[in-house]
């Protein structure tokens, strides 16, 4: 099976050559059945090892950086934190036509949730605020920067060239002013803490509904914990927005922040991604417009 190419140097992966790599550098886990797993990620594949186990693979240049960042921060974070994440089991290295490093880690039960199909979303919206405030509240020195910890005014440039890209496709003048005000809110102000920086649906795994993991720490870092509320527009329904912030403990200020920082990041994505990644353009449609539902 080959992946659809949507990054410059990106590269085909299939079971074969997968299975032959962990093979070669783990013959403990030699002759386990090798299946790809779908998903609708632009970073990395996943295969499934065995039962208990899931290989993880850079898919182009910008995501190997990723492999050693989760080896070397999961294990501090994981144990800190009261829901799942991947568990780093092994670090495997280029060979049989792959060029870069991989990992191998521990399964994890549960499946995406799907956006506007919430059940029953507050206790979702619940434990969503209990592990971006438990991560939060581990401690940050000598964490690396989060790359979307930064100031918004970082993101003014590329949101905007992504919008003139919009134009006929969405209300461009209405997410202009969106995105001005976003502009206008002060910049954060306070000490440095651990965000995950992508914390989107296909991030998440829920299962009857409830949180049971958070995967993809390929962007955690240390910086302004605004941009881990952008769980609230990408994923929760308008009706628990408000039980999140509460619980979360947001301020007028950072959810203004937490905002712009959804609604910068789906700007961008969406006309990268129009016709390459259906789920992720369709969920920054989505995005979009719940804030211009919420704006009136």
């Amino acid at each position: 099976m080959s992946a659809m190419r949507m990054h410059p140097g990106e590269v085909d992966l299939d079971a074969g050559p997968v299975g032959r790599l962990v093979a070669g550098r783990f013959p403990r886990w030699a002759g386990l059945p090798v299946e790809r797993l779908r998903s609708s990620g632009t970073e990395n594949a996943m295969f499934r090892l065995g039962s208990d186990l899931v290989v993880r693979l850079p898919r182009h240049p910008g995501a190997v950086e990723g492999v050693a960042h989760e080896q070397r921060w999961l294990p501090r974070l994981g144990p800190l934190l009261p829901f799942a994440v991947p568990e780093p089991l092994g670090r495997g290295g280029p060979g049989e036509g792959f060029p870069w490093p991989w990992s191998v880690y521990r399964w994890l039960d549960g499946s995406n949730p799907v956006v506007g199909a919430l059940d029953d979303p507050e206790p979702l919206a619940r434990d969503l605020a209990a592990f971006v405030t438990a991560l939060r509240g581990i401690d940050a020195a000598g964490g690396p920067v989060c790359h979307r910890g930064v100031p918004l005014a970082s993101r003014d440039a590329p949101t905007r060239e992504a919008i003139a890209r919009l134009a006929g496709r969405i209300d461009t003048a209405a997410v202009t002013d969106l995105w001005e005000e976003a502009l206008e809110v002060p910049e954060y102000a306070g000490a440095p803490v651990w965000a995950h920086g992508d914390l989107s649906p296909g991030n998440v795994l829920v299962d009857g509904g409830r949180l049971t993991a958070v995967i993809d720490f390929g962007s955690a870092g240390v910086g302004d914990p605004a941009v881990d509320l952008i769980v609230a527009w990408n994923l929760l329904p308008a009706e628990v927005r408000g039980t999140f912030r509460t619980a979360v403990g947001a301020d007028e200020a950072q959810w203004a922040r937490g905002r712009g920082w959804a609604l910068s990041v789906s700007l961008i994505q969406l006309p990268y991604y129009w016709d390459t990644n259906p789920p992720l353009a369709a969920n920054s449609r989505h995005v979009i417009k719940e804030m211009l539902a919420e704006r009136g």
